[in-house]
């Protein structure tokens, strides 16, 4: 194992200083939202204006892992991580003191540098170990990121009500400084620099996007993944305005596919080095496409249910747990020097293309639709899911790998 001479630090970072590097981030995202109303009061703005603090967060996120992954491999992960937790905290502090929402909006996108956390705490793990016990140890990094959604809002919910909206920026403030103590001390260098400038750096680009195999693992990563972004687009409305439930049974019933995600990363860790990240992520393919699948089969009969829709998600869950780690370590395998530019890209790929799939499932749906516009979406981006990662195993067995 090479690590960068220039660091004094080289032990390799223990497994919960990354869960804890990719669970703030995934906590950052959500944690306030049940804030956003009295904080639309706060700074006396539209509400719609507010949402922009999401939207734009993610989209600052996605442009951020492209460049985060050049930087990193030209830097080592070290620095990179040092320097992008302490901007996460000056940005933290800024929407904590913003006089107004134009101010509170630069700062919280400023706050999507905490990515660092999951593109680099994923490259360190494809740097430490071989492709199939990377995939194991990125399943377990990633189990945090599902139960972090999972609870955040309700957190941000009980914080909300007891201290003000400013206590959902404490919290991650003060997590992030416990985070960046944890990363200094424990985190040691975990790849060689690249000696090469950050122009030729990025130059290397052309070689991944070259790859066939890098693009089956990205695309069937982020069309798995695209089935759940379009559920989070269109299931609050086939919740409120279809099934009538309420806002804490929506709350309750959304939370399907995290459970399954959950377990589905489980696999991941348990399975992934017995099976290979091949079979790993066809079998979670074909899991999420199965559930999606049961489930249209029930509506077109007549039969679907609150309990039906919202029940066989989990298998999209499950699907997504055994895809996610297993494509990315797959997708940062093909070439290993640049792991961290891997991470970043295919990383980018799967939430720009969740954003969109998001928005269209959003708009598909009406009373009259129904459910099946938004099942019909989920069913064909698994389905196509299922074709990348069978191009990469073809194109496996040509190279004869």
């Amino acid at each position: 194992m090479q690590f960068s001479s220039s660091s004094a630090h080289r032990s390799p970072p223990k497994i919960t200083t990354l869960v804890l590097l990719s669970g703030l981030s995934a906590l950052s995202l959500n944690l306030f939202l049940p804030s956003l109303p009295n904080m639309a009061l706060h700074f006396q703005a539209d509400y719609k204006v507010m949402q922009l603090s999401i939207a734009l967060y993610l989209l600052v996120n996605a442009v951020l892992q492209i460049l985060i992954g050049p930087i990193a491999d030209k830097a080592g992960r070290r620095p990179v991580l040092l320097w992008g937790l302490a901007l996460f905290l000056v940005a933290t502090l800024g929407c904590i003191y913003a006089p107004n929402i134009h101010v509170f909006l630069v700062f919280r996108m400023c706050q999507a540098i905490i990515v660092v956390g999951m593109v680099l705490s994923r490259a360190a793990v494809r740097d430490l170990y071989d492709q199939d016990q990377a995939a194991s140890m990125i399943g377990y990094v990633t189990m945090g990121m599902a139960i972090v959604p999972m609870i955040g809002p309700a957190i941000g919910g009980l914080l909300e009500e007891s201290f003000g909206w400013k206590a959902n920026f404490w919290l991650p403030f003060a997590l992030g400084v416990m985070t960046l103590i944890l990363t200094y001390s424990d985190f040691g260098e975990t790849s060689a620099k690249s000696g090469k400038t950050l122009v030729q750096q990025f130059r290397e680009y052309p070689e991944l996007l070259g790859s066939p195999r890098f693009w089956g693992y990205s695309l069937s990563s982020a069309l798995s993944s695209g089935a759940f972004f379009a559920y989070l687009g269109g299931a609050p409305f086939i919740g409120t305005e279809l099934f009538g439930l309420s806002a804490a049974e929506v709350g309750i019933y959304f939370g399907a596919p995290a459970v399954g995600y959950f377990f589905g990363n489980f696999f991941s860790g348990r399975y992934s080095v017995h099976f290979g990240v091949n079979r790993m992520v066809l079998w979670g393919c074909w899991l999420n496409a199965a559930g999606v699948a049961m489930s249209a089969i029930l509506f077109l009969a007549g039969f679907g249910t609150a309990l039906s829709f919202f029940g066989f998600m989990t298998f999209v869950g499950i699907g997504n747990g055994m895809t996610i780690p297993n494509a990315t370590s797959g997708a940062l395998s093909v070439r290993p020097h640049l792991a961290a530019t891997a991470s970043g890209l295919s990383g980018a790929i799967m939430l720009g293309g969740g954003a969109g799939l998001s928005a269209l499932a959003g708009a598909l749906l009406t009373h009259e639709t129904g459910a099946m516009p938004l099942l019909w979406l989920m069913l064909a981006t698994s389905v196509l899911a299922v074709c990348a990662i069978l191009s990469v195993i073809r194109r496996e067995r040509q190279l004869g790998l």
